[in-house]
């Protein structure tokens, strides 16, 4: 037989590890990638003598980064050093609550009793009922793919079992009372998309992911991660064209035959698309069903992101703020509906201050500081003036960082730098310029969320934030292991019936 060509679309995390897979398959895998870089979301911003990691910056599950080098005998810890973060985060909020959490209860449990006793045994039992959910949602269903109503059926009992219908904000409520710690306790979905009001109950697992495997940050930044992603698929003898758009998925009998990038048609026995998922249907595939556009046209979808990055003239960081920081708003359940149900960017905002020096020293120049504040915003369904918003926005940031945590902020930076819905919808590609896809809500989930093989075009298979299992370092992974699975099956069924 000779040997298949695939072609996979778009080098985020989700790209670079089913490229790395299907390559190490022994596959022929073309990974084109529109952006000058690799990384997708992940990619490096470079401004002046400054590096800005582009987007996430927590590594939680390492385990899923580990299989791709031991697929071809390699050692991860070769190619990075995965620095672990401690604290994982730092939480603030309006009325002068702090708590400093990581993965050991006997560290966060005095903090919790201080702030509020009789949450202390509730944050006990709360880590106990989480538990059934990171063993179902994720360590036996996060690899397995949801193509058949019946696949959902078939575990739809223990969802319930474990009230998978609840939202995480409900849940976590069930057992912790004071309003600051429901907070640090389901603020988690916002890092996927997700709206703690209206996210399954089943994401509360990410508190006991992160409990269980650590928080971690690669020297040198996210770069360095991608780059050895890109090195390992290189290796393998993989192809990456970078600056080279997909402008089309070819369809020819119903089967993904390739793709016209940069002009140029490129044949493929099967296309995996890493490209935002309602994009893929809605923009790449001309034969995409009318039912599947008003559907993906109707569903919720996360919120955006409006993120500064600031080069720093400083070798000074305030003892108060550690790597991860976030700082919560005097209001929660309201904002929460500002951003995703009524799309207007109030006066008031929540905030995550990303200061990897903290970690890792090398993250800016010498005798300098690169950081990074994120404020979640509305998607482009909305009506905002976004310039003249966006730079009110900015002021209120920077003088929440002056008067809380750093006076004089603004003194000494030096260079910045802004992403926001419209980087997100004209570079990145994703529709409504959302940070990370579809709302991770339980009927956008498994079954419920785009396949990650398309039911109406053989050949096509979806990875990344907007197919199964969902967003975030270790979603998106895992979309790719199990579009692997998929992939080497149906190709094994087209040699047998060859």
């Amino acid at each position: 037989m000779r040997q298949k060509r695939i072609v996979v679309i778009g080098s985020g995390f989700g790209g670079l590890a089913a490229a790395v897979r299907l390559q190490a398959r022994g596959f022929q895998v073309d990974l084109f990638e529109r952006l000058p870089e690799p990384g997708g979301r992940a990619r490096t911003f470079h401004v002046g003598d400054y590096a800005f990691d582009g987007g996430p910056t927590v590594v939680t599950a390492p385990f899923l980064l580990e299989e791709l080098f031991q697929l071809t005998g390699k050692r991860l810890d070769r190619a990075v050093e995965l620095l672990p973060v401690d604290p994982f985060y730092k939480l603030f909020d309006a009325r002068g609550n702090t708590l400093s959490y990581n993965g050991d209860p006997a560290h966060v449990l005095p903090q919790v009793e201080a702030i509020h006793p009789p949450d202390a045994d509730g944050y006990l039992a709360f880590l106990r009922a989480a538990e059934p959910l990171l063993q179902k949602g994720f360590i036996e269903l996060g690899a397995e793919p949801f193509l058949r109503l019946s696949d959902m059926a078939r575990v739809a009992p223990d969802l319930a079992k474990l009230r998978a219908y609840e939202s995480v904000y409900r849940f976590v409520g069930r057992y912790i009372q004071h309003p600051f710690l429901r907070q640090c306790f389901t603020f988690h979905p916002l890092f996927i998309g997700g709206n703690p009001l209206k996210a399954s109950a089943i994401y509360a697992m990410i508190h006991l992911i992160e409990q269980r495997w650590g928080v971690w940050y690669p020297r040198g930044g996210m770069r360095s991660l991608v780059d050895a992603l890109a090195a390992l698929f290189g290796d393998l003898g993989g192809r990456l064209h970078l600056g080279t758009p997909v402008d089309r998925i070819l369809v020819s009998g119903g089967r993904a035959a390739g793709v016209v990038a940069a002009g140029e048609r490129i044949p493929a026995d099967a296309v995996v698309s890493n490209a935002d998922a309602a994009t893929t249907y809605l923009k790449l595939v001309e034969q995409t069903p009318p039912r599947v556009r008003r559907h993906l046209t109707r569903s919720h979808y996360s919120m955006s992101l409006a993120v500064w990055y600031y080069g720093l003239a400083t070798d000074q960081v305030p003892d108060a703020l550690a790597h991860h920081n976030i700082v919560f708003g005097p209001r929660y359940e309201d904002l929460i509906r500002d951003i995703f149900e009524r799309k207007v960017i109030a006066d008031d905002f929540s905030l995550y201050l990303h200061v990897p020096s903290r970690t890792d020293p090398s993250a800016a120049p010498p005798g300098k500081q690169a950081l990074y504040v994120l404020v979640p915003v509305p998607n482009l369904a909305s009506t905002i003036s976004w310039d003249d918003e966006l730079q009110r926005l900015e002021e209120r940031v920077l003088s929440l960082i002056e008067a809380r945590f750093w006076p004089g902020f603004r003194r000494f930076i030096e260079v910045r730098h802004r992403i926001d819905p419209f980087y997100f919808a004209h570079d990145l590609g994703t529709y409504l310029g959302t940070g990370f896809s579809l709302e991770p809500r339980l009927m956008q989930s498994a079954w419920f969320r785009p396949h990650n093989k398309s039911p109406f075009i053989r050949g096509l298979y979806l990875v990344g934030a907007g197919t199964h299992p969902g967003a975030g370092i270790p979603g998106v992974l895992l979309s790719a292991k199990i579009a692997e699975k998929i992939v080497v099956r149906d190709m094994e069924e087209v040699d047998r019936r060859a």
